[in-house]
């Protein structure tokens, strides 16, 4: 069963260890057609079902029994036999500084949302990653980093690249994308059309072999393009 000009039936996992939670974001995700194939109440099962059932996006809680999100999540878009190429993962957190957010962003994950998230932000938020975007909420997501990326005790060297292949734009574009900017604050900034914006962002992506605009942030910092102390050209 198809979701209308949106194509196949989005299919998606909930992962939470209170029951109330998988419920109500459940009946939520199936009053707006998406399909939940399964439902988790740790980290283990999750990745079970995600093996079993290949979902199109993953909802992973972080402070889960046995397997926590992060470690989940690492098996998940790690490539290994508990992998599933394709398969996003939104992360769920209480607070929005949750410290174990940044890990599981280097993890993989595409974006994270808060448990207070309304019905319409939680459908919506869904569709974005399932269609190869990143869920990053600007005011959260550069509070985020700015506070925790400096403090990682052992960075994820899986995301260190080689940034010579960018063109002095695409290091600009990156630099302020990393700020938290959106696409059309991109071009805003830039005096560029959102259309050269997107095909700048894809490139970076394509050039760095990264899975979408999280991963390039988490890079940005991690390889000291930019400083939690404070973004570049502003002030």
């Amino acid at each position: 069963m198809g979701d209308g000009v949106n194509g196949p039936a989005l299919r998606a996992v909930i992962a939470d260890d209170q029951a109330l939670v998988r419920t109500g974001f459940g009946m939520i995700l199936a009053a707006d057609g998406i399909e939940v194939t399964a439902e988790a109440a740790d980290g283990a099962e999750a990745v079970d079902a995600v093996r079993r059932t290949r979902p199109d996006v993953v909802l992973m809680d972080i402070r889960m029994p046995r397997m926590d999100g992060i470690e989940a999540t690492r098996r998940i878009l790690g490539g290994g036999p508990d992998g599933s190429e394709g398969t996003r993962v939104i992360i769920l957190t209480t607070y929005d500084l949750d410290h174990y957010v940044y890990a599981a962003l280097t993890a993989g994950a595409s974006g994270f949302l808060l448990k207070d998230v309304t019905p319409e932000h939680l459908v919506a938020a869904v569709r974005l990653v399932r269609s190869g975007d990143a869920l990053l909420a600007p005011t959260i997501t550069r509070r985020l980093i700015e506070r925790f990326a400096h403090r990682q005790e052992s960075p994820q060297t899986g995301l260190h690249r080689d940034l010579s292949g960018l063109t002095p734009r695409e290091l600009e574009v990156l630099r302020l994308l990393a700020t938290g900017l959106s696409n059309a604050e991109l071009a805003d900034r830039l005096f560029l059309s959102p259309t050269t914006v997107k095909t700048h962002v894809g490139r970076i992506l394509s050039k760095l072999d990264l899975r979408d605009r999280v991963q390039a942030v988490v890079l940005a910092y991690e390889s000291g393009l930019i400083s939690p102390q404070g973004p570049p050209g502003t002030g």
